[in-house]
């Protein structure tokens, strides 16, 4: 059987790794190596909440990490804000073979992820009422209207288990511009959720044809948890390309 690359997942604002688990449960059935990162402050991970540029730096420590156990040429998938972070970590360090846009922000360098949106045709989306900022730079998820936002296709188990472990995201993630992108130098591919309420469709097929190819999922904002296998094709077509 043909190696599979190693797959690098990289979580949305307010989640952690965790909600790539059972993504991973797929892609290991599959004999598709995967790494789910907690962004500082986020999940599991003991360090405290940063910025866009400590998120692109610690995905980048962790391809370095890969490349020293000889680890090449990962696949880089990025979900929501995970888009923004993996465009610049896949550039100036270790090779990626693809970048996989989950419902996510495809940037170019000088964009953020409200300067994009500034750019594009308003479109109204349920997240815009569940975020609750804070004093202290940062928001969380009103729990009620998060479920509609988030995971409209998903069942109720999987809604339950992610609302209960969703995390502040600070706001400067939102603002900050990428000074590097990799959108035009890498292959990548752009999936868009065609029932999203966090990201508008409109916005991500904007994005989505800043990538090499795209392809439409009839789902809500998280396919990972809503259609686990359709988004398992998509990330092996990568994985397993020569």
């Amino acid at each position: 059987m043909k190696a599979s690359r190693h797959v690098v997942l990289v979580h949305g604002a307010w989640h952690g790794g965790w909600c790539f688990s059972w993504l991973q449960q797929e892609l290991d059935r599959r004999g598709i190596p995967s790494y789910a990162i907690d962004l500082p402050g986020h999940g599991a991970s003991l360090q405290p909440l940063g910025d866009l540029g400590t998120d692109i730096e610690a995905v980048q420590q962790f391809l370095q990490v890969l490349a020293d156990r000889g680890i090449s040429d990962p696949v880089l998938v990025g979900h929501s804000y995970g888009g923004a972070v993996i465009s610049q970590a896949a550039t100036g360090g270790p090779s990626v073979s693809a970048l996989v846009y989950l419902a996510a922000f495809a940037l170019e360098a000088g964009e953020s992820v409200m300067s994009a949106l500034g750019t594009f045709p308003h479109h109204d989306v349920a997240l815009g009422s569940a975020i609750q900022m804070g004093d202290d730079g940062t928001s969380v998820l009103d729990a009620s209207v998060a479920q509609t936002a988030l995971y409209g296709s998903c069942g109720q188990e999987a809604i339950n288990a992610a609302i209960s472990r969703l995390t502040p995201q600070p706001m400067a993630t939102m603002i900050q511009p990428l000074l590097h992108s990799a959108l035009g130098d890498i292959p990548s591919t752009y999936v868009i959720c065609s029932q999203d309420q966090a990201v508008h469709p409109v916005h991500q097929e904007i994005m989505a044809r800043r990538c090499t190819d795209s392809i439409t999922l009839d789902t809500d904002h998280s396919p990972f948890l809503s259609m686990v296998n359709e988004t398992a094709d998509i990330i092996e077509r990568h994985a397993f390309r020569s």
